[in-house]
């Protein structure tokens, strides 16, 4: 067994939710990957696994909705995924950084996100603030 797997396990278990083969095997491709990852990168890498695409589909939902995970899309509007940091704010209450050399995505915990007021009547089920450039690191070398 992977020295990841049981920290993979005690957080998906710690959300109430069962720790499955797919959820476990996302995490720690997540966890390792160097930066965010579109569905089919997720695909690939664990095809021998032998997760259909819905299955992962639903996991990276799952994993989103549940706070595990960042879901930022790309500039040809591709979602990417990249593990959220076990002690990272909501994802609703902070903005995210992508990185357009190195494709990582980072939290900017320091950039707060508020809902706006809404005209009567509507309703709102997420705020999402993304800032694309350039990271520290790949920033250098431009």
């Amino acid at each position: 067994m992977n020295a990841v797997t049981p920290n993979i396990a005690e957080r998906i278990r710690a959300l109430g939710a069962r720790a499955t083969p797919a959820r476990v095997a996302v995490m720690r491709l997540l966890e390792t990957a160097e930066r965010a990852l579109s569905h089919h990168d997720i695909e690939l890498a664990l095809q021998a696994n032998g997760f259909d695409r819905v299955t992962l589909y639903r996991v990276l939902d799952w994993m989103v909705e549940s706070g595990l995970a960042h879901r930022v899309a790309d500039a040809q509007r591709v979602f990417r995924f990249s593990l959220a940091a076990p002690d990272a704010p909501a994802h609703d209450r902070h903005a995210h950084f992508r990185c357009e050399d190195c494709g990582k995505v980072f939290c900017l915990d320091d950039v707060p996100v508020t809902r706006p007021a809404l005209p009567k009547g509507f309703s709102s089920s997420a705020v999402e603030l993304s800032i694309t450039g350039h990271c520290g690191h790949c920033g250098k070398h431009a």
